[in-house]
């Protein structure tokens, strides 16, 4: 069993929002499969069912970003989950719009959300997927990242979305180092 995670935070004041997107992503994932995330416990939502041939739970958790390793915490421990079957999607300010960066372990790269977990779990080597939102030019970073995508990354989101989505598949399907041959070096403006 696989136990894939999109990381967000709660409620309609940050719908839409950059950092929402691996909460958009699993949301895809899920509705693609027919996988309802009606369910409540782990301190989330969450909807069991099957995708690319893999019996899989979808988790969002819903308390706020900076916390949820409670949430993934609660879940890989009762689901007994290795952290080889552990994905995490979320949003990297590090990586332009439109790039995916997938790892099959590391740090939390100053993200909160991904602290939270690895300090919480105890480990690391648990699948990533990163999805790009950018560095804000100047301004503020955290107005950045709880902001709303600008009109011309509107655009472009849903093939944003529905890409990393085809790798969170592809995750599931071919593995983490196929998955990562396939779609790191994907720049979703390069084929535009």
């Amino acid at each position: 069993m696989k136990l894939m995670v999109g990381l967000g935070n709660p409620g309609d004041k940050y719908t839409g929002t950059r950092h929402n997107a691996g909460f958009q992503v699993a949301e895809l994932v899920a509705e693609r499969h027919r996988i309802a995330l009606k369910r409540k416990g782990y301190q989330g939502i969450y909807g069991v069912g099957r995708a690319a041939g893999e019996e899989i739970i979808i988790l969002l958790p819903q308390i706020f970003m900076n916390r949820s390793g409670a949430s993934v915490t609660a879940a890989y421990k009762s689901l007994g989950i290795t952290p080889g079957d552990l994905i995490v999607i979320f949003d990297d300010l590090d990586l332009p719009f439109g790039r995916l960066r997938i790892r099959p372990d590391g740090g939390h790269g100053g993200h909160n959300g991904m602290r939270d977990i690895v300090e919480l779990l105890g480990c690391r080597d648990f699948v990533r997927l990163k999805v790009g939102i950018g560095r804000p030019e100047r301004g503020d970073v955290t107005s950045h990242v709880l902001g709303r995508y600008s009109a011309d990354e509107r655009k472009l989101l849903p093939q944003l979305l529905d890409l990393a989505a085809d790798a969170a598949e592809a995750i599931l399907k071919d593995g983490t180092l196929a998955a990562m041959n396939r779609f790191n070096n994907c720049n979703l403006l390069d084929s535009l």
